[in-house]
């Protein structure tokens, strides 16, 4: 089980009264930026990819999911650890392309990819593009043979039910992810009698927010399963083969961490009959993590503005919320509204003496991020944490609505604090908006 307690002695150990990121004080990070605002540890990212790196043999690749957290920042620290990037619009290309990634450690995944995006990467040289409709592998075939180069192309599968599991399902049912198991054969046949398309292997990906190491390894084991049906079929190796993300975090108090070392068992298992099977010689596997990763670096931080009570129930309300970060409002996915890791971040050894909701400043009653949460007692200047903020916060929330100017991002590492995306209004350009290159850290 993990509380806000146990996150915070596991990621920021040098917190005492208030909460410290590698030593530097939050309320200095606060008066210095301002608030709202997110901060990132990178410490705490630190030992989240060296315990995935350790749980996979060292032949599996890793690429950073952008979608988790496009920040450069991140982009960049996954690059110079080894890792490829997974994209799923040509925004992101755009993104790690400014993160200087090659574009052939690059590939594109997702639903509805326009024609104008499938030739903007193809004119870049992307590394693989993971088809998930028949429509969208004639347009890249169109793309590819105008441009006069074949593309790389794998064949994204949603597999029938028995791969199924995660918070989030996102295949072994009617789904616009991927191709149906039942009909990848034909589709197969389809792009390897175009001279346009350089078939490369498979991608699989059928939930999200994974806690149960047995889901995440029968996942694993039905991808080996198709990979060697279709290397059968084709008659030689793939050269890829993607298991997908959907590692999870814990978020709620009746959830636990991934039990890593089942996962790294189970993939040794897998590892040693990989190398059993002719046909898959020479396979690159991989996983494309983002939540796992960046998920518990990041906390957002917010400012207590007022406190009131409104027929016996008292309210804290703060200068963001919802518009900042949806998911922790629980209109992200949610049926019944939970809350995520809340604390009150400079009162950290002050008992908790009363009952309140946690609400934002926008005039909604959806922007609630606490229910009958237990405070210490709050007053307007108070900081409030929402933890577990790394991933799916800022850049999954509606920061246009009520025109509230947007959080900065702010890294810290080794002690020092870099500002990686500035304060701006939601009119700003893109390159206003995203970290510009010139902050220098010490990657």
């Amino acid at each position: 089980m993990n509380d806000v307690g146990t996150l915070i002695r596991k990621h920021f150990p040098s917190s005492s009264k208030e909460l410290c990121f590698d030593g530097l004080p939050v309320d200095a990070l606060a008066s210095k930026f301002g608030t709202p605002l997110f901060v990132y540890d990178r410490s705490v990212l630190d030992r989240k990819f060296a315990l995935l790196r350790e749980s996979l043999p060292s032949s599996f690749g890793i690429s950073y999911s952008v979608k988790a957290n496009p920040n450069g920042a991140f982009l960049r620290y996954f690059l110079k650890h080894g890792c490829g990037l997974e994209i799923a619009s040509s925004g992101e290309f755009h993104q790690a392309l400014r993160a200087e990634c090659p574009p052939r450690r690059i590939v594109f995944a997702g639903p509805g990819k326009t024609e104008s995006e499938l030739d903007f990467v193809l004119r870049h040289g992307i590394g693989e593009i993971h088809a998930e409709s028949s429509l969208e592998i004639d347009r890249i075939s169109t793309i590819s043979r105008r441009l006069g180069t074949p593309a790389n192309i794998a064949i994204r599968i949603n597999p029938t039910d028995d791969a199924q599991g995660g918070a989030m399902r996102m295949g072994g049912k009617p789904a616009p992810f991927g191709i149906d198991e039942e009909c990848v054969i034909a589709v197969l046949d389809r792009i390897l009698s175009d001279d346009h398309l350089n078939f490369q292997g498979i991608h699989l990906f059928t939930g999200t927010q994974i806690l149960d190491a047995e889901i995440l390894l029968n996942q694993y084991r039905k991808g080996l399963d198709l990979a060697l049906r279709v290397a059968r079929h084709v008659g030689h190796p793939l050269r890829t083969v993607d298991f997908g993300g959907g590692l999870g975090i814990p978020y709620f108090s009746n959830e636990s961490d991934l039990d890593l070392d089942k996962v790294r068992n189970g993939v040794l298992t897998l590892q040693a009959q990989i190398e059993r099977e002719t046909l898959l010689s020479g396979t690159q596997f991989m996983v494309e993590p983002g939540r796992f990763l960046v998920g518990e670096a990041g906390v957002y931080i917010t400012r207590v503005n007022d406190v009131k009570v409104s027929r016996g129930k008292k309210f804290v309300i703060l200068d963001g919320g919802m518009n900042h970060h949806l998911a922790a409002s629980g209109n992200l996915g949610q049926t019944i509204k939970r809350n995520y890791p809340l604390a009150v971040l400079n009162k950290l050894n002050s008992s908790a003496s009363e009952v309140v909701d946690v609400v934002g400043p926008l005039c909604t009653p959806l922007d609630v991020l606490g229910r009958s949460v237990r405070f210490p007692s709050v007053v307007p200047g108070d900081l409030i944490g929402v933890f577990q903020s790394g991933a799916y916060s800022r850049t999954a929330s509606p920061l246009g609505f009520l025109s509230h100017l947007t959080p900065p991002e702010v890294w810290v590492e080794g002690g020092r604090d870099f500002l990686i995306r500035r304060r701006g209004e939601q009119g700003d350009s893109i390159a206003d908006q995203c970290w510009d290159g010139d902050t220098v850290m010490a990657l």
